[in-house]
This record gives C-alpha cells, sequence and structure tokens, in this order.
C-alpha cells in the first residue's frame, strides 16, 4: 500500500485526465430540453459507467498486458505520449469538439457513450489507472485505488448537478481556463510518465 499523499496525487492526475469541469458545455448541450430527472438520470448513469470502466481497468487491466506480452513500461511510455497528445488538446481547447446526439437516442446510450467514454474514462484514464495499479500491491492498494475511482465517479455525478450553475457563474470563458490549466498539469504528468517508461526501457538513461 502506497502512501496516503501517493492516493491523492493519483486522484488529481485522474481528475485532470476525466476533466469532468472541461466537458460542462458538453453536458450542457446533450442534456438542454431535459428535465431535472432526465439530466439527473442522465447523470448517475454517466458516473455508474466511469466507475465500472476504471474499476475493470484497475482489477484486469495488468493481466491483459501479460496476456499481449507488453511490459509496463513501453506501456507507461504509450501512455505517457497519449496524455501529452490529449495536454495539448486541452490546451488548445478542442479536447470537447463533439456532435449533438439525435433526438431518438436513448438516455442510457447518450450517458455511456459519449461522455461516460470516451469524453470520461477514455484511453487516457484508463492507462492511468492501469499503470497506477502496478504501483502497489495487497488488498488495500486495490480497495484505496477502488476509493479513488468512487470518488472520481461521484465528481462526474456532482458535475451534472452543478453544471447549469456553473454555467451561468463561469461562462465560457471561465471555462475555457480551467480546462487550459488542466492541461497544463497533465502535461506534466505525461513528461514523468515519459521519463519513467524511457528509463525502463533503456536503463543507461537512468
Amino acid at each position: 500500500m502506497l502512501e496516503f499523499t501517493e492516493y491523492t496525487k493519483i486522484f488529481i492526475s485522474l481528475f485532470a485526465i476525466l476533466d469532468p469541469i472541461g466537458i460542462i458545455p458538453v453536458i450542457i448541450l446533450f442534456t438542454s430540453g431535459m428535465a431535472v430527472s432526465e439530466r439527473n438520470q442522465v447523470g448517475r448513469v454517466a458516473s455508474y459507467g466511469v466507475f465500472f470502466i476504471l474499476l475493470t481497468a484497475l482489477l484486469v487491466g495488468e493481466f491483459v498486458l501479460q496476456f499481449f506480452g507488453i511490459t509496463i513500461s513501453s506501456f507507461r511510455l504509450a501512455g505517457g505520449i497519449l496524455l501529452m497528445m490529449m495536454a495539448l488538446k486541452m490546451l488548445n481547447g478542442h479536447l470537447n469538439e463533439t456532435e449533438a446526439p439525435k433526438a431518438d437516442d436513448s438516455r442510457s446510450m447518450l450517458a455511456i457513450v459519449p461522455l461516460s467514454t470516451p469524453l470520461l474514462a477514455g484511453p487516457g484514464s484508463i492507462s492511468t489507472v492501469i499503470l497506477d495499479a502496478h504501483k502497489g500491491q495487497g488488498f488495500f492498494h486495490y480497495f484505496s485505488m477502488s476509493i479513488v475511482i468512487m470518488m472520481l465517479s461521484f465528481s462526474v455525478w456532482l458535475t451534472f448537478m452543478i453544471a447549469p450553475w456553473i454555467e451561468r457563474r463561469l461562462g465560457r470563458v471561465g471555462i475555457d481556463i480551467s480546462t487550459r490549466l488542466m492541461g497544463l498539469i497533465l502535461a506534466a504528468i505525461a513528461v514523468e510518465f515519459v521519463a519513467a517508461g524511457a528509463r525502463g526501457l533503456f536503463p543507461a538513461l537512468g
């Protein structure tokens, strides 16, 4: 089991990757015209989707790597590159470009695709969970990681609840600023991933 501060860092990094604040414009777009109860239902399903996707990555993600013969160092390097690509999109303000769903789309499908995945629990967050799971061993490590994932899912649900209020208070400019700040944090995390992966693949660099 890791120190408490390490799990705090894991939560912050995953929160930056999921960026629930940054997708508020998408939430507003997709839930426009819905009643309060309908929007609440979409929020619940989206938070459940994020939880189960990331929990699956936590429990079996490393076994998938072993099955395909992928080393954790190479996956860390690839994950770092992927996170950097996401960070650049966030810094440029292009992460949340998407289309509004058709009127006949079901509420549940809307909550799972595209809200739960790939906008929230996408490749970046999935790869990060797999890498963070490799940092420790034992029941308490995985239990603590599950708590982190549960808190992230709760933050997704909370975002749906406060999205209209935040939109009125922050405005488009405020949301763009928060997304770019999260992108800067994510870029720094990506650099650490790339450096750690490179050291693992090429020990001479250490």
